[in-house]
């Protein structure tokens, strides 16, 4: 296991965008209280030792850490292997049975990384965020779209380490809001929800989107959404993902449809020296009156933007989530979940 130094800091300034307006305070909504059990406990102790313990390697040790036990993961215990390499099997068909385990031991790596790496995060601060990055080539794509007064709706994937990458546009001082899901353990939800807050995320938990996304775009606020887990329940659509119809949330679609807001979409790319370069680029739409329709295609494009993506790193994105699970009936199996 090789050594190396962490990566040294950069000139990208920590300063707010000159066109995002912040509002005076954060916002918060009380949720009702979730009963905590002994397993929650176990849970949130053994995480806490664990970050503190990593903590005192330095991000990048820590990390080669992650990587190592990630791999374990997939040759040692083989945890979920079958499903990672039938998925990324599917996905490329041209692909060897050789090239098909060595992108599945990248993506196990990839996972242990970003898993070390988000638990990190509490013990670094918004400039310390920012030195991990490269100072992206295209950060005027999100200003450009700032400038026209209607809020910003960024879509990503689970691809390179999209958490960290949430805390990065954050720490570069965008007002921020992420839309996310409420963890089981609500011990440990309320740690990754300090997290994000510690790096100026806010959260916007699933079942407030409908009410708070709206009031983030108008005061021209950054919303984020991830696209690419279609959880049974989620207003969603099927779209084709590498030739497969994949069961995709709606919800950014149609907020950027309602409140014409543009749509950017970012992805965290994890470099060979450790350090993250940040893709940056508008996913352009147009509306033909017919919501529906216009909607799907949004989710299409927004999926084929994430597609290009992965074929670029392919072992850093999640292939250990069943992405083509739930299917509509009657779907021929050459474009259903390749599991069944």
């Amino acid at each position: 296991m090789t050594t190396r130094t962490d990566p040294q800091p950069t000139s990208t300034p920590v300063t707010p965008v000159s066109s995002v307006t912040h509002r005076a305070a954060d916002v918060r909504v009380e949720r009702p209280a979730r009963t905590v059990v002994f397993r929650h406990r176990a849970e949130y102790a053994a995480t806490r030792l664990l970050t503190g313990a990593l903590g005192a390697l330095g991000f990048r040790r820590a990390s080669t850490l992650g990587g190592f036990l990630g791999r374990l993961g997939h040759s040692l215990l083989g945890i979920r292997r079958d499903v990672v390499e039938r998925q990324i099997a599917a996905a490329f068909p041209e692909w060897s049975r050789s090239r098909v385990q060595d992108v599945a031991r990248g993506a196990y790596d990839n996972l242990g990384r970003t898993t070390i790496e988000t638990a990190l995060l509490p013990r670094y601060g918004r400039e310390r965020i920012v030195q991990l990055f490269d100072p992206p080539a295209d950060w005027h794509v999100i200003e450009d779209a700032l400038a026209r007064g209607r809020g910003v709706i960024v879509v990503a994937g689970h691809l390179g380490n999209w958490e960290l990458g949430g805390a990065y546009l954050a720490a570069r001082g965008l007002d921020f809001e992420a839309v996310a899901r409420q963890m089981e353990n609500p011990l440990f939800d309320a740690y990754v929800t300090r997290t994000r807050r510690n790096a100026g995320m806010k959260i916007i938990y699933d079942g407030d989107a409908v009410r708070r996304v709206p009031r983030a775009l108008r005061d021209n606020a950054v919303v984020a959404f991830l696209i690419d887990q279609g959880a049974a329940g989620l207003a969603s659509t099927w779209v084709p993902f590498f030739g497969r119809f994949a069961k995709t949330p709606r919800g950014a679609a149609v907020f950027a449809l309602r409140l014409h807001a543009p749509i950017v979409f970012v992805v965290p790319i994890r470099k060979p020296d450790g350090r993250y370069t940040l893709g940056i680029e508008e996913v352009p739409y147009r509306e033909t009156g017919n919501l529906d329709a216009d909607v799907d295609r949004i989710v299409a494009d927004c999926t084929a933007t994430l597609e290009r993506w992965v074929r670029r790193v392919p072992e850093q994105y999640f292939w250990h989530h069943r992405r083509w699970k739930h299917q509509q009936p009657n779907t021929p199996p050459e474009l259903g979940d390749p599991l069944n």
